[in-house]
């Protein structure tokens, strides 16, 4: 029960920090794009692109975090916390998006400014708007850091604004480059660099968000282990069915049959002996829901079907 007002209250303060990082971004976001259009930088608009995906997916990821605040149901039997996930994989998809649109932009200016006709940048504009990018995202992403360990649906959001903070630098390079080179082409090259930084954050995100779908058992855990712990439990004798996964980040499941030896039945430990499995995954394996169906010695070779 406590672990779940802890998980309750770390919610609520993730969608807070939700709420002040879209504020922080949907704010700026305009004057980028101004300032893109009126300095005339693709660096710029690249990065106001990054950034309203950050805002797209700071949105969706707070809608994912009051869908997964909902009670379970007797339909959703787990509630809807993968919600988060769902809202994970939307900022992965997105995050492609604009690295492609970004890339195809910027070798289209590339391209054309070999060709001579070199687009131009106003240098100084670029430069201001840039900075207060950085310092909005900077701002953002110390916000919405708390919660990124322990929520992927934060930790995507964090990814982007991370990822924009890098971009935002760069354009403050390639500002500063024009204003004392007159070297245009350094804004379609910087956008570059923002592409390149998007795809392995979307890539990692995306693979998150696959091995929570999939049910594979959480990279920080050791399910060999976990058996070692259920063995070394008096009474116990055998483990098989063993399953781990999750339902969101942070948030692993795990089931599994013991074979416990006549004595544990026939003096009625069943209860203490459950107690002390679960006990044992939640302290030393952080796992709060588990399942283990208690079964006398030699149980496992009448079943039918693959044991772990």
């Amino acid at each position: 029960m406590a672990h779940d007002h802890s998980h309750d209250h770390a919610a609520t303060a993730n969608r807070t920090r939700l709420w002040i990082a879209i504020a922080i971004i949907g704010a700026f976001v305009v004057v980028q794009v101004v300032g893109g259009i009126v300095s005339g930088s693709l660096a710029l608009l690249a990065d106001a692109g990054h950034m309203t995906s950050d805002l797209i997916g700071l949105v969706v990821a707070l809608v994912a975090a009051f869908v997964a605040a909902r009670p379970a149901t007797d339909r959703q039997t787990y509630g809807f916390r993968r919600a988060e996930v769902f809202g994970a994989l939307i900022n992965g998809v997105i995050l492609i998006v604009v690295a492609v649109s970004v890339t195809l932009g910027a070798i289209d200016r590339l391209v054309t400014g070999a060709e001579g006709e070199a687009h131009e940048v106003q240098g100084g504009l670029m430069l201001v708007v840039a900075v207060v990018g950085l310092a909005a995202n900077i701002a953002a992403m110390l916000v919405l850091r708390g919660g990124a360990k322990d929520s992927i649906n934060l930790r995507g959001a964090y990814l982007e604004v991370l990822g924009d903070t890098i971009g935002s630098a760069l354009v403050i390079v390639a500002a500063v480059v024009i204003l004392l080179t007159g070297w245009s082409a350094a804004d379609p090259i910087a956008s570059l660099g923002i592409a390149v930084l998007i795809v392995p954050r979307a890539l990692s995100l995306l693979r998150d968000v696959v091995r929570v779908l999939s049910e594979s058992a959480p990279a920080e855990t050791d399910v060999a282990e976990i058996r070692e712990h259920i063995l070394r439990t008096p009474g116990v004798v055998a483990v098989h069915d063993v399953h781990v996964w999750q339902i969101t980040s942070g948030q692993p499941v795990f089931t599994a049959h013991v074979e416990v030896e006549s004595e544990v039945f026939e003096t009625g430990r069943t209860g203490a002996l459950l107690d002390e499995l679960g006990g044992c995954l939640s302290e030393h394996f952080d796992v709060a829901h588990s399942t283990f169906q208690l079964e006398p010695g030699g149980r496992a070779e009448q079943e039918q079907g693959s044991h772990c």
